[in-house]
């Protein structure tokens, strides 16, 4: 029987399997799958710099440069099959604090309890404090996570999403 979520977790922290696939639930490898095999736009097995190429330019980004493209294909070491496509999310995913750790971080931004932070206060905080966001990654996070009517942002919402890679279902 396959270790619980926490479990596998603390032992990815910590150096944990060799064998990637216990690193994610299946319903993960599952979502990962589906969305190598929309990257690998050749159906050849292999991410290559061409299919990131039309990938991208399936979702606007025209003219991305050929520096770019290999830059990203050179973050792996050698070429990206599933395994390896696999593999880089996991080690990606390997420094990430957990879910109640990120939430009591914003916690302190949010005295009242609400489970909110203004949108104005958090861009603030997150344009001119420590590692600044640009202008484009702010504005990636509110297509993501956008305000409510009165400007609020579910922070915990956020962080299940960092944490989950998904966002909750209500």
């Amino acid at each position: 029987m396959a270790p619980k979520k926490a479990k596998r977790r603390q032992q990815q922290g910590e150096g944990g399997s060799s064998n990637v696939f216990s690193m994610f639930e299946q319903s993960q490898i599952q979502e990962y799958k589906e969305a190598f095999t929309i990257i690998d736009q050749n159906r050849d097995g292999i991410i290559s710099k061409d299919d990131l190429r039309d990938v991208l330019a399936t979702m606007g980004q025209l003219n991305v440069k050929n520096e770019e493209l290999e830059a990203m294909v050179k973050e792996a070491s050698g070429p990206i099959n599933f395994t390896v496509f696999l593999t880089m999310f996991g080690e990606k995913l390997k420094g990430a604090d957990p879910e109640d750790v990120i939430v009591s971080a914003f916690k302190v931004l949010d005295p009242e309890g609400t489970g909110s932070i203004k949108k104005e206060f958090l861009e603030e905080l997150l344009t001119t404090q420590c590692d600044r966001f640009t202008a484009e990654e702010m504005k990636n996070l509110w297509a993501a996570f956008p305000p409510d009517v009165a400007g609020n942002v579910d922070y915990k919402n956020i962080c299940y999403v960092i944490t989950h890679g998904e966002e909750k279902e209500e």
